[in-house]
């Protein structure tokens, strides 16, 4: 548990440094995935906006970052920007769930 008596700018350091490199890590994975692999229960406009979508957040993420460290990690983020951020996530992770589901269904099955 956070110690609440954490100087402002510590709690920034212990909560918004690991969530950044969370999204960083995440959006990754996914993009990854999306390059990678052909999602048949996605059109290939549906893959390539989730991805294209992927690609602009990893961008938000680096300038947000970036600026983080420019400011001594004195900076913190409106929650207006992480919430789009953790939706998306959240969407990756659906897609890569069922694709696995999918895919050790089709295992199961040969």
């Amino acid at each position: 548990m956070l110690n609440s008596n954490l100087p402002e700018s510590e709690l920034l350091k212990t909560l918004l440094k690991p969530l950044l490199q969370d999204f960083q890590y995440w959006f990754g994975r996914s993009r990854s995935l999306l390059e990678t692999e052909t999602i048949n229960f996605l059109t290939a406009e549906e893959q390539a906006n989730l991805l294209e979508r992927i690609k602009q957040a990893q961008q938000e993420v680096n300038a947000a970052q970036i600026l983080f460290e420019a400011t001594g990690e004195q900076v913190g983020i409106e929650m207006a920007v992480l919430a789009p951020w953790h939706h998306l996530v959240t969407e990756c992770w659906k897609v890569a769930m069922r694709l696995r589901l999918q895919q050790s269904q089709t295992r199961l099955e040969n």
